[in-house]
């Protein structure tokens, strides 16, 4: 017995435990600095200073959440080569981060590979099928399809909005696609919908009521 259980112990558990161990110590915990550098990129990415916020995480290399900061602030700045670069680093440390999977899905539609833009997208669905973001990004994939695409989109934004978080531009989506098919009353049901999940003085607000006033003119 006692052989057996040291067989056990230097052929099974052990070399577990030690794989868990390397696993868990793989990526050193981030320093104080780091966390109040983040922070403040945080402040400064959310005021829209995008290149700013990009520039102060410049030296981050083992961070997974400053990496994907950085990777959406160089996107949104318009730097797509520095961002996919930070996004895949950050995939490399934490591979199932839906948030920079979402944004590199973006990069890769905006670079023509639509393939891998959707391969990514499949791949958030995989983890969490009612991901609203998602959900849109590969409703707006299956729409660039043209006509074939036409059941899909619809289908995954029925999805979204069966998800049950109200979002105001899952339903500006489908209304445009409702309105697109020719089913006006959908559209217009979605719009008052969507204009009911926005704040007054949301610059969007007025936008939809304009659409409203068209689509019911047109259906008159």
């Amino acid at each position: 017995m006692k052989n057996k259980t040291c067989a056990f112990w230097r052929f099974g558990f052990a070399p577990a435990i030690f794989c868990l161990l390397a696993a868990s110590c793989s990526v050193s915990p981030p320093d104080e600095e780091s966390l109040l550098l983040y922070a403040r990129s945080q402040s400064v990415y959310h005021e829209g200073r995008f290149t700013e916020a990009a520039n102060m995480l410049a030296g981050e290399r083992r961070f997974a959440p400053a990496l994907v900061l950085r990777g959406k602030a160089e996107y949104l700045s318009g730097d797509f080569a520095a961002a996919e670069k930070s996004l895949k680093r950050a995939l490399a440390l934490k591979p199932h981060d839906a948030e920079a999977s979402l944004f590199l899905a973006r990069l890769l539609r905006e670079n023509g590979d639509v393939p891998e833009a959707q391969n990514l997208v499949e791949k958030i669905l995989g983890n969490n099928p009612f991901d609203i973001r998602a959900l849109r990004f590969a409703a707006a994939l299956a729409r660039e399809r043209g006509v074939t695409g036409e059941a899909a989109s619809a289908a995954l934004l029925d999805r979204a909005v069966e998800a049950g978080t109200e979002s105001a531009m899952v339903f500006l989506d489908r209304a445009r696609l409702r309105w697109s098919g020719g089913n006006r009353s959908g559209a217009l049901e979605d719009l008052r919908r969507a204009r009911a999940l926005l704040s007054d003085d949301s610059p969007v607000v007025k936008a939809v009521a304009i659409l409203e006033s068209i689509i019911s003119e047109v259906s008159q």
